[in-house]
């Protein structure tokens, strides 16, 4: 129970990695708030009846409206904001073409929920976790950031804007005690998800660890960069990919 008495808002928490992410912190002993713009309440449920605490909030990232809503309700029930992870993300529908293809009506709409959507959830529980005087804002970025995958350059590009986010901010809110990281993971396989068999066998081939990555994997990270065991830790940005990008 190393985040007891702490409160978490995990975005797209509702399924897939976002689930895992959420179900792990309420383990971990936080109050947990799903905020997306699928219904969470079936993860909410598992929480509660496991014996934790949740909310399950409609959320869409790229408002602002909504985003102001879902830090004043996450205080509202819980009375804090200690954690806020940035994982909600276009990622799953995303058809992959060359660069030249992709409309600009396709890359604002990526862009608006990677890129724009933490912005505005930093934005909004930062006035929170600044009269706390502490706060862990973890982005989920990819390791797509370092590879320069091809065909997916409205993904890729924003993937790498959240590392560059996490440095800026972390700067910005370090004299508030409030911690800014990021963890970049490899493709990860989970139910729901079809990757294409090209990229999976590549990320086999280069994977220092030969095997699929599971959300799982990526749990351990998530808890210690959301507890205080990373107090002295800021602006870095973790990659979890079996060994595939080293530097």
């Amino acid at each position: 129970m190393r985040l007891s008495g702490r409160v978490a808002i995990v975005t797209g928490g509702a399924r897939h990695i976002g689930a895992a992410y959420a179900r792990k912190l309420a383990e971990e002993g936080a109050a947990v708030v799903i905020a997306d713009i699928l219904d969470g309440e079936t993860v909410a449920d598992e929480i509660r009846a496991a014996g934790g605490r949740a909310l399950a909030l409609k959320i869409d990232v790229s408002d602002e409206a909504d985003t102001g809503r879902m830090a004043l309700e996450t205080v509202k029930a819980f009375g804090r904001i200690d954690i806020l992870v940035n994982n909600a993300a276009i990622f799953i529908n995303i058809q992959r073409h060359p660069f030249y293809e992709i409309s600009a009506e396709e890359w604002d709409r990526v862009s608006a929920v990677n890129i724009k959507g933490p912005f505005l959830c930093a934005k909004a529980v930062f006035p929170q976790m600044k009269e706390q005087k502490s706060g862990k804002i973890i982005n989920i970025s990819s390791s797509t950031a370092y590879w320069g995958t091809p065909n997916f350059l409205h993904y890729v590009a924003s993937k790498a804007a959240l590392i560059g986010m996490t440095r800026s901010l972390a700067r910005e809110v370090g004299e508030f005690n409030i911690c800014v990281n990021a963890i970049a993971p490899g493709l990860v396989e989970h139910e729901g998800q079809n990757a294409p068999k090209v990229l999976t066998e590549l990320q086999l081939k280069e994977r220092s660890i030969k095997r699929l990555q599971t959300p799982e994997d990526l749990l351990g990270v998530l808890t210690y960069l959301a507890s205080s065991d990373s107090d002295f830790v800021t602006g870095q940005t973790m990659v979890i990919d079996g060994g595939s990008i080293l530097y």
